[in-house]
């Protein structure tokens, strides 16, 4: 969200997403500097000046607001999902990428894409966060083929499918972010790039021939 989204909320709300992006920014930078294990909850919610029960509104753990970038973007891709108005007979498998890289578009183009890399770092050092990201993962891809279900008027029986298109979407995001991190200039638009050229790759990637 954007400031002058931001300034158009009611104040109580306004204060609730500021409070929530403070927690977010000062974890990671905490998190980058002395570790995920290193930094107590009650260490957090001082230096972000907020009571627990503060924290426990928006979040559930350290892990939850650790990956708070990355789970933020595949929110809004299933609010994407719900208001999407895809071409009759367009593959499911189309529709989902779009969702995806609609929602990429609705992240902040100033900030987001260095959390997001804070945030990946700090996973591959964290057992903790890989296990908090598969549960979210699968809870996300359950709640996208319900909303898939649900509008979409999938044939009966198609659900194998459906969830197997659903999967290929997650990993090609799973291989953009891969290359991303790497790139000299990793920004909201070049994921977005990488997630499309992943995307394109996916349908070869089943008929590749082995010699």
């Amino acid at each position: 969200m954007d400031a002058m989204d931001l300034d158009r909320l009611p104040l109580r709300e306004r204060k609730k997403l500021r409070t929530r992006q403070a927690l977010v920014d000062t974890a990671l930078e905490l998190f980058t500097e002395r570790g995920f294990d290193g930094v107590t909850l009650d260490a957090l919610c001082d230096a972000v000046e907020v009571s627990k029960r503060t924290f426990f509104r928006t979040f559930s753990s350290k892990e939850d607001v650790a990956m708070a970038p990355t789970q933020d973007l595949w929110e809004v891709f299933l609010e994407e999902l719900e208001i999407c108005e895809p071409a009759p007979g367009q593959p499911l498998f189309d529709v989902l990428r779009d969702a995806l890289l609609a929602a990429l578009g609705r992240m902040p183009a100033q900030g987001w894409a260095h959390r997001v890399l804070l945030s990946r770092r700090l996973a591959a050092h964290a057992p903790s966060m890989d296990a908090h990201g598969l549960a979210f993962c699968d809870r996300t891809s359950r709640a996208a083929l319900a909303v898939a279900r649900r509008r979409f008027a999938l044939p009966g029986g198609e659900e194998l499918r459906a969830r197997l298109a659903i999967d290929v979407l997650v990993a090609a995001f799973h291989r953009a972010v891969e290359g991303w991190i790497e790139d000299p200039d990793p920004t909201r638009d070049r994921l977005a790039a990488g997630l499309a050229d992943a995307c394109r790759a996916a349908p070869g990637s089943l008929v590749l021939a082995v010699r």
